[in-house]
């Protein structure tokens, strides 16, 4: 549904020491920099998807009350790594890596806030694992009981002959009745 989400920066060079080593945990990469007004970030150079920014009308950077910017992880591990690369890097905690039950019951995720108080999450959801399907015999095995099978015919094959073959023979007698007229 989004292209690309942007935070404003009071210093982007300072900000890009900060957010390379916080999204590179996540398998992200810086893609475009414009410096010193803007830098960004995504998993290809086709179009970054975040951006850092000094704002557009050159205000001091601000972060808005209630919103926060949540970055897809690809592992336990990630969130971790995203987490403590945050802080090393002079993020602070809004959040322990772990779970939270009222996110539901196959969320994972972390907190942090940046240089200039953008609030950031790395969550990952993961996916219940399907029962095991029961164990079918191998195909090898069953493949000489499938020609054996293919060879007999069943009851059923054998019943929906009869119909078609009757049939025919009542055509033929109607047909040398019609030629003895």
């Amino acid at each position: 549904m989004l292209h690309h989400v942007s935070v404003g920066v009071s210093d982007v060079e300072r900000a890009a020491r900060f957010y390379d080593p916080v999204l590179a945990a996540l398998g992200y990469k810086r893609v475009m920099e414009y410096l010193p007004h803007a830098i960004a970030y995504g998993e290809s150079s086709n179009w970054p998807a975040f951006w850092v920014q000094l704002p557009h009308n050159q205000m001091p950077a601000s972060f808005g009350n209630g919103v926060h910017v949540g970055f897809i992880a690809r592992s336990k591990a990630a969130v971790n790594a995203f987490h403590e690369a945050a802080l090393k890097n002079g993020g602070s905690n809004n959040g322990e890596p772990g779970p939270r039950a009222d996110y539901g019951p196959d969320y994972y995720g972390a907190f942090i806030y940046d240089l200039d108080g953008n609030k950031l999450e790395a969550t990952l959801h993961i996916e219940a694992k399907p029962a095991k399907a029961k164990k079918k015999a191998p195909r090898k095995a069953a493949a000489p009981a499938r020609k054996k099978a293919a060879g007999k015919k069943t009851a059923a094959k054998k019943t929906a002959k009869k119909p078609a073959k009757k049939k025919a023979v009542k055509k033929k007698a109607a047909k040398k009745k019609a030629r003895r007229r």
